[in-house]
């Protein structure tokens, strides 16, 4: 017979069994630590079980999907009007594999781990950050590919890389806020997959990985002039995020091949949408968790 321990959290001052801040999250995430870190291992060494390739299918996922869609979109995006293709392209698409692959798992990373959550106490938000975490691994793993492009195709890293890890951080506390929104829904909610492989889908093609976001010209309509990449950077943060990797890596289409610095008030702004993006997913997350138990 098992038992739940749902009331042994840790005491502190609480709301609801955790401070909704950053600080309180930060603070669980040390306390248990070693704890996530098991997560992550075991979720690592399960998606690599019984493959013969195992972890260097993170190196060739990439170059096969790069090769595909180098095929697929050969005559529509002739490669002579993007220079340095492979590395545009793979600048786009590892943030966004890092990014699909963390939403997939994690909305379901509570409902799959209802033994576990039935059977001991832990800070219920340690799943979802799991499964971004071990994608995160994979990201990295990939990007060693595209230093390899970067490098093989002349044009290396310059000083604006300096702003990835400002990226980086941007994009992990916007996904990470939807993985911990998306996980406590599907709980209640097994639609929620379902829907997010179409919006996934859609989510693809209406941001720049295989086309640049300069093509998208300002356009007339009805009287008012609209610039549709400025509209996709606002409404789409992941257009703001990829479109700031490829400057600093590759460039624009006005330098194509030279790599930019990033524009703050862009960045910022995306920074400041991610953080609000968390704050409501953590927010709905720790409202949500006492009753994980119950509907699993």
């Amino acid at each position: 017979m098992t038992t739940q321990v749902e009331h042994t959290a840790p005491a502190g001052p609480l709301v609801n069994g955790v401070r909704r801040n950053w600080r309180s999250y930060l603070q669980r995430l040390i306390q248990y630590r070693y704890l996530l870190y098991n997560l992550v291992l075991r979720d690592v060494k399960v998606r690599y079980k019984n493959s013969v390739l195992g972890i260097l299918w993170s190196l060739l996922n990439p170059l096969l999907m790069m090769a595909v869609f180098s095929l697929i979109f050969a005559k529509l995006i002739p490669r002579e009007d993007i220079p340095h293709y492979t590395v545009f392209f793979l600048v786009g698409l590892l943030p966004w594999n890092f990014f699909s692959g963390s939403l997939l798992s994690g909305a379901v990373s509570v409902s799959s781990n209802s033994a576990l959550i039935k059977k001991v106490y832990f800070p219920r938000e340690l799943l979802p950050t799991a499964a971004l975490l071990v994608n995160l691994v994979n990201f990295f793993l990939a990007f060693f590919v595209l230093l390899f492009f970067l490098f093989a195709s002349g044009l290396g890293l310059t000083v604006h890389a300096l702003w990835l890890p400002a990226l980086l951080i941007t994009q992990l506390i916007f996904t990470l806020g939807l993985c911990l929104l998306l996980s406590a829904l599907h709980v209640f909610y097994r639609d929620v997959i379902m829907i997010l492989d179409v919006i996934m889908l859609a989510w693809f093609f209406l941001t720049p990985i295989i086309y640049p976001l300069d093509w998208l010209t300002p356009r007339e309509i009805m009287g008012m002039t609209l610039d549709p990449a400025v509209i996709m950077r606002w409404v789409n943060p992941m257009a703001s995020i990829i479109d700031g990797y490829r400057t600093v890596l590759w460039g624009t289409m006005g330098q194509a091949g030279v790599a930019a610095s990033m524009d703050p008030a862009y960045l910022l702004r995306t920074f400041v949408t991610a953080v609000v993006v968390f704050i409501i997913g953590y927010t709905v997350f720790m409202r949500l968790q006492h009753l994980f138990g119950e509907k699993l």
